[in-house]
């Protein structure tokens, strides 16, 4: 079964297929998950097989982007991990947030429907291709996968394996369908407003860039991160080491990764010692404005010694994406002062920026962080996959 459909046929499939998927029950969709989890366990090889080949096309990359491009043994178990966690979740699609009988009698009920149609642009990142899609049908949505030419091998078998899967299940393979790496076939799409209802970027600035500027369909930015840790006048050293290191070196190659760390100049001491630690680990430590407006996604972090809290949030609203920030302190006023004024999807006190993860969150898996105001705004889960609609009841009213 080919799992790559040239527009404009695969906007006509995937509208087709989300008609179909809107009226089904959470047993149906939990059942076709389920299938689907098993059948990654069970050709684990095969994938594992494929992303070898990327991996071999990818050598000469930098080492964070083959971390993301990496899809091996524990990795595949923690897809099929992932697609059972979107299994036990609730359904969004048809819950009722609101009842209410107006004094005219009609009985008002708001509920929660499916987006319809999700166009997922996204980097060299497998797992999303899996994430994504299984996100998308739980909410009751079709989607269309454009991933990155890096992940060729390795996205076209996990989506022939979704396919035919939903069909196994009597489910629309249509549900799942992958873009090729002409930039022609994306562009013809994001041209066409009725191709989907919404696009996400899981990628860098470039790619939320390019879509913002490119697309016709209404885009949800889930792109880069350029996060920073703020360390206090009033921080404890330990946990400002910690979190630092924790921040940057944990998964360095993501978008939650700290990509600079702000120093209070009463906390100057604490220079040297936190630049030991994280060329310890293997950290590059830079200064200057240049270092300051980049994400790295690399072994290397900005450093910025700042006058006080007010210097700080000023270099966080310039610099920052508004993904994720974080705060070290002891000083429970900066720490309010801080969570209020710094404009972020997330923003930690005395913690990593790397929890930010639907994951963590207790939203099974996510397409994306959002860095959107409208609509939803941080970890795109199931509920950020759905959209509300209006069902009124009426007795035979008019209005007068």
């Amino acid at each position: 079964m080919s799992s790559t459909i040239t527009s404009p046929a695969v906007a006509v499939r995937a509208r087709e297929a989300a008609r179909a998927l809107a009226p089904l029950g959470r047993e149906e969709k939990d059942r076709a998950l389920a299938a689907v989890a098993a059948a990654i366990g069970e050709r684990r090889e095969q994938l594992v097989a494929a992303n070898r080949l990327d991996l071999a096309a990818a050598d000469g990359e930098r080492p964070a982007i083959r971390d993301r491009l990496t899809l091996d043994d524990a990795r595949t178990d923690a897809l099929s991990a992932a697609v059972l966690d979107i299994a036990a979740l609730p359904d969004p699609s048809g819950a009722v947030l609101r009842t209410q009988t107006l004094e005219n009698g009609l009985r008002l009920n708001k509920l929660r429907v499916p987006l319809g149609v999700v166009l997922i642009v996204y980097e060299a990142r497998p797992n999303v291709t899996v994430d994504a899609a299984m996100l998308c049908l739980k909410a009751g949505n079709a989607c269309i996968l454009r991933g990155s030419r890096l992940a060729e091998h390795t996205n076209r078998a996990l989506v022939e394996l979704m396919r035919e899967t939903l069909a196994a299940a009597e489910l629309p393979a249509d549900a799942v369908q992958l873009l090729g790496s002409d930039r022609a076939e994306l562009n013809s799409l994001l041209a066409d407003p009725a191709a989907a209802d919404v696009v996400i970027p899981r990628g860098g600035e470039e790619l939320k860039k390019f879509l913002l500027e490119t697309s016709r369909i209404p885009v949800l930015a889930a792109a880069g991160g350029n996060c920073h840790v703020y360390v206090d006048a009033a921080a404890d050293p330990a946990k400002a080491i910690a979190i630092t290191v924790n921040a940057k070196v944990q998964r360095p190659g993501v978008c939650n990764a700290a990509e600079t760390v702000l120093v209070h100049r009463d906390q100057e001491q604490l220079v040297g010692p936190l630049t030991e630690a994280l060329a310890a680990e293997g950290v590059e430590v830079l200064e200057g404005e240049s270092a300051w407006a980049t994400e790295f996604l690399d072994m290397k972090i900005a450093l910025r010694v700042v006058d006080d809290l007010d210097q700080a949030l000023e270099h966080i609203d310039r610099y920052g994406t508004g993904h994720s920030e974080a705060i070290v302190t002891e000083d429970a006023a900066a720490a309010e002062r801080f969570t209020r004024e710094v404009d972020a999807a997330a923003v930690y006190v005395n913690a990593s920026t790397r929890f930010t993860d639907g994951a963590v969150y207790g939203m099974g898996a996510e397409i994306g962080i959002s860095t959107n105001r409208l609509h939803a705004r941080g970890p795109l889960g199931l509920e950020e996959l759905t959209t509300t609609k209006y069902v009124v009841v009426g007795d035979g009213q008019i209005r007068l």
